[in-house]
């Protein structure tokens, strides 16, 4: 028999309540300001790799991020169980701080690449810690509204960020982009450390973890094996060869980084990498597709069809805060959110009907934002629930390396299907809405768990 893993009924406090408001702050100041180079970096790359004459390593200045990034995270985790979040969160800041001044003053491409891998290790590192501090520094009723203001911290970067760094690359010097968020990153890391003041956040729960070493190798042999199958599939049909080796290779490393039976979706926690993935999978993916339909098929401007992304960010936001409000149960809020992402793109997907109206796109958009809203931050406030004490940050890895890869995989392959089927967005667009779709299938078997841990329960 199963029971049902819902949040707390009692009334939370505020996330910036006296007690707490030093810490979120500077929680969430650390996470807007990953979010905003993140999204930023894809604004300044065609003027940086223009400028270093460097657009042979154009995509390896994304991979190298990526790579390192899930490196940190299955290294953080375990770490953050271990000893503790500050260690990993001063470690991870550090290491962001110096890829950053590493890339901002990089005078040759390799020495941008190098700084951009050096990021990706700092924002791995800090991410997985985050999410352990959060469940050792708030009470679970304040969890879900914790993982909204971090939801939120990542929309509005994705609203503001690429014209930041736009006006910034055009009017200044790209430089400045990398260099100018190192000014405002160590006062959060510092908010933050004051916020954790006099709470017991900093030792760690759990054993030394003998299979460390075996699990970075693997998750070094992941990264591999995504970075060839996000260069793979930039070189169409020259690329297949890589993007081949990559799914063979990930094939064999992914399930030895996330939760036993994940990847046959077992009840509990293990489905919870493989939701998260499908779902953040289906909306990127979708996201890279939409606005060259919006452009190409229905001749809107590229600030047009910028407009309509914008409005599932807002989406996004309003959903994370339905969620943190406590107005919707995790099980609305996980499968709900799944078919609404499905719908949401099936309606943009229908503007390739010309007499159909644009505003179905924007309509659309709206609900994949609300979806992803409501669904992405309930993942985490259930992981940790469901977690045994010292196994958060292992756990919280095993999610965010799951988010990472599929994402991956999903965009990769959306994108080979498009132009497999001789440019057809429908089919592009299909495959994303096929993962929302599994995903809301999938969703009551990450609800109902026998029991905290990491396996389901068998009988004896």
């Amino acid at each position: 028999m199963t029971t049902t893993v819902e949040g707390p009924v009692e009334t939370p406090a505020s996330v910036i309540s006296p007690q707490y408001r030093a810490l979120s702050i500077g929680l969430v100041a650390l996470v807007t300001l990953q979010a905003f180079e993140a999204m930023a970096v894809a604004t300044a790359m065609p003027v940086v790799a223009r400028e270093l004459d460097g657009m042979p390593l154009y995509n390896l200045a994304f991979s190298a991020t990526l790579a390192a990034s899930v490196i940190a995270t299955v290294l953080g985790g375990r770490w953050s169980d271990v000893r503790g979040p500050l260690q990993p969160i001063g470690a991870g800041v550090a290491t962001f701080v110096a890829g950053l001044l590493l890339a901002g003053l990089a005078p040759t491409m390799e020495v941008f690449v190098a700084g951009r891998f050096v990021q990706g290790l700092g924002t791995g590192l800090t991410q997985v810690a985050l999410y352990v501090l959060v469940a050792r520094a708030y009470p679970p009723s304040m969890h879900p509204r914790v993982f909204a203001a971090f939801s939120a911290a990542w929309v509005v970067p994705s609203m503001i960020g690429p014209a930041i760094a736009g006006f910034v690359a055009e009017s200044f010097d790209w430089r400045w982009i990398f260099l100018g968020v190192t000014v405002v990153v160590i006062p959060s890391a510092l908010l933050l450390w004051r916020g954790t003041a006099g709470r017991a956040v900093q030792d760690g729960v759990a054993e030394p973890a003998p299979g460390l070493g075996r699990k970075l190798v693997y998750a070094t042999l992941t990264a591999v094996a995504a970075a060839l199958i996000q260069y793979g599939s930039a070189l169409k049909l020259a690329g297949l060869p890589l993007l081949a080796a990559g799914i063979v290779l990930l094939a064999v490393s992914l399930p030895k980084l996330l939760l036993p039976g994940s990847m046959r979706a077992a009840r509990g926690l293990p489905t919870g990498p493989l939701l998260r993935g499908l779902a953040f999978g289906s909306y990127t993916a979708a996201e890279v597709l939409i606005p060259l339909m919006l452009k190409y098929e229905r001749g809107l401007s590229v600030t047009a069809a910028g407009i309509v992304l914008t409005i599932g960010a807002l989406g996004w936001s309003t959903g994370s805060w339905i969620k943190g409000r406590g107005m919707i149960g995790n099980m609305a809020a996980l499968r709900g959110g799944a078919v609404l992402i499905a719908a949401g793109i099936t309606l943009v997907t229908l503007v390739l009907i010309d007499p159909l109206p644009l505003v179905l796109a924007h309509v659309g958009m709206a609900a994949v934002g609300l979806g992803i809203g409501v669904l992405h931050p309930t993942v985490s406030v259930l992981v940790l629930e469901m977690s045994k004490e010292g196994e958060e940050g292992a756990n919280s890895a095993a999610v965010g390396v799951g988010e990472s890869v599929f994402t991956v995989v999903a965009v990769a392959v959306s994108g080979a299907l498009f132009t497999a089927a001789a440019q057809n967005y429908a089919v592009g667009l299909a495959f994303t809405v096929a993962l929302a779709v599994l995903g809301a299938v999938l969703a009551p078997r990450f609800v109902h768990s026998p029991a905290a841990g990491t396996m389901e329960r068998t009988a004896s």
